[in-house]
């Protein structure tokens, strides 16, 4: 083993690269940047990683932008072995030449909107966007059906969402609202305008994933994902429900891809293997997130979902024109509202 690659595990174990030890574990690790167990089951998910694979995967709490700064701070001497990103962050890290082509296991099978067409990342599931809300929470004030309701004084100091200058669902939350009001790729002032508008309810605004947040009842409302809610409903068994706004909404897709130069490059092909595989695919519907292959969903699991005539209400999100928005988001966000 070379030293960078000893060093880098010395890193992410916390411990002497002089260990022993490190190099025996060093062998059978690889590490993830954002792996949040709180989101997406990625805790089950690296449960399982370590099960079928033998390939100790430690969680990471980063979100995707914190994930593609720290690629880019580490470019000479990479940490991370792979990455989970937001869409949008995909074709960013591949500009920021932080990743390094790799076709898993049925990446043909992956439509060509879902997927770098020369495999710097793919598609692993999606999720869409709506509000995650703690009936219980409200004390008796109605459920918001609407991006609208969010600026009623009722809900004052009730509504969450994450920072869109770093987190990928928070600038999904902007785009969402954006074109739900008329906005575009190009043209943000509707969402921008009503974030702005939304401070006058003193949101809250975390940087890392609420999922407990919510279910504790400290954020009743936040612009998130169904598979949270979903998961808090069926798994968790809270007090919460999943609605998507009448105005419309956006699906994200998520990705993955393999760090140039990570010390464990092995482990990291086998970790993206696996995640697409049908065993993979399947974990990623039980917790109910929209596998890339459909057929990995179980009848049962997609009863739980919301019916499809409230789903006709998101449409897919174009991962590449939000690439190419996701800086002017941050900034007219930062600028304008934070």
């Amino acid at each position: 083993m070379d030293r960078r690659s000893l060093l880098g595990a010395a890193a992410a174990l916390g411990a002497s690269a002089t260990l022993p030890g490190t190099v025996l574990a060093q062998a059978q690790r690889a590490i993830c940047y954002n792996c949040p167990p709180e989101w997406a089951d990625w805790g089950g998910m690296l449960k399982l990683v370590n099960q079928r694979l033998g390939i100790a995967v430690p969680p990471d709490n980063k979100n995707s932008g914190q994930a593609l700064a720290a690629l880019i701070a580490e470019k000479a001497n990479p940490v991370a072995d792979v990455t989970y990103l937001g869409g949008q962050v995909g074709p960013q890290a591949r500009a920021a030449e932080v990743l390094t082509p790799y076709r898993p296991q049925r990446w043909n099978d992956v439509p060509a909107g879902l997927k770098d067409p020369d495999g710097f990342w793919t598609t692993i599931h999606s999720g869409t966007l709506g509000l995650f809300v703690n009936t219980a929470a409200l004390r008796g004030k109605p459920v918001p059906r609407a991006w609208k309701d969010l600026l009623k004084p009722e809900y004052k100091g009730l509504v969450g969402y994450l920072n869109p200058a770093s987190a990928a669902v928070g600038q999904v939350g902007v785009i969402a609202v954006n074109l739900a009001l008329g906005g575009s790729y190009d043209a943000l002032d509707p969402g921008i305008g009503f974030f702005k508008q939304l401070q006058a309810n003193q949101p809250i605004v975390p940087t890392q994933t609420a999922y407990a947040r919510v279910l504790s009842g400290e954020i009743p409302i936040l612009l998130d994902y169904d598979f949270n809610a979903y998961r808090g409903r069926y798994t968790d068994k809270a007090p919460v429900e999943f609605v998507i706004p009448q105005e419309g909404t956006q699906q994200l897709p998520y990705v993955m891809g393999l760090v140039a130069r990570g010390p464990n490059p092995e482990q990291g092909r086998k970790l993206l293997d696996f995640v697409l595989s049908d065993e993979g695919q399947r974990h990623w519907a039980n917790a109910f997130l929209r596998p890339v292959f459909p057929a990995a969903m179980s009848d049962e699991v997609r009863g739980r979902f919301l019916p499809d005539a409230e789903y006709a209400r998101a449409r897919p999100l174009d991962v590449f024109k939000l690439a190419a928005a996701a800086r002017t988001i941050g900034e007219r966000y930062q600028k304008d509202v934070g």
